[in-house]
């Protein structure tokens, strides 16, 4: 059920989302440039892109002549990934907290997973299969909420509980709302540390000064306390 409610508002705001991918602020100035300052050499290199969205960081990295797979739960946001890169066979519809049947072993040199892990319940699973199709070596680069920001956010009051959480998003068209679970930041390592990975590197980013221009008051904020949280994870 819970599952159903995140694809229906991700199909119901994926043009909009699409639309404004390029510029809004929180992706553009702040989530992007921080997820992408952790991925390896890329020029030559096979990424996946788990739960891609509309594409763009696909189109960043294929631009800079990494080979890209990207997969979403979303269909509407397959259909413009593949718009927006030019390559249907590339991009496909599929869950992520479902099996990678569809590549070998040691198949990609990094996967990124942008602000989409908090879509699922129990990561374990999910980051095994992403150690697996991982070459030796190889780097997992995640992106996620902040597990402070969204204790704080959500007014949890069972820090050390895997929560259902949900909330209404404002910035796409019509309010539409976005469940998802929020977790201790001992839920966000674990399970990398648990299967197949040490961590590299962890940021607690700050947004650009490109962010300013466009939202004065979230730039001050953010300055302040995250929001979000960059992980580089490397096979063991």
């Amino acid at each position: 059920m819970i599952k159903h409610k995140i694809l229906s508002a991700y199909e119901e705001i994926a043009e909009k989302y699409n639309e404004l991918i390029d510029h809004k602020p929180h992706n553009a100035y702040y989530d992007r440039p921080n997820t992408l300052e952790l991925i390896p050499e890329v020029k030559g290199k096979f990424i996946l892109d788990a739960a891609c969205g509309p594409g763009k960081y696909a189109e960043i990295l294929i631009s800079e002549g990494a080979t890209v797979k990207g997969f979403d739960i979303s269909e509407k946001m397959v259909m413009l990934a593949r718009e927006r890169n030019n390559n249907e066979k590339d991009f496909f519809v599929h869950d992520l907290s479902l099996p990678l049947e569809m590549f070998e072993d040691r198949s990609f040199d990094t996967v990124i997973c942008a602000l989409a892990l908090h879509y699922i319940e129990d990561w374990n699973f999910t980051i095994q299969e992403f150690c697996r199709v991982l070459k030796p070596d190889g780097s997992l680069v995640i992106s996620i909420e902040h597990p402070f920001f969204e204790y704080n956010y959500f007014h949890s009051e069972k820090y050390f509980e895997i929560e259902h959480v949900n909330c209404i998003w404002n910035g796409f068209g019509k309010p539409v709302e976005i469940n998802s679970f929020r977790r201790p930041l001992s839920e966000c390592i674990t399970p990398l540390t648990d299967n197949g990975f040490y961590i590299d590197k962890l940021v607690e980013p700050k947004p650009t000064k490109e962010f300013e221009k466009l939202d004065p008051k979230h730039f001050k904020e953010l300055n302040e306390f995250p929001a979000f949280m960059c992980i580089r994870a490397i096979k063991k």
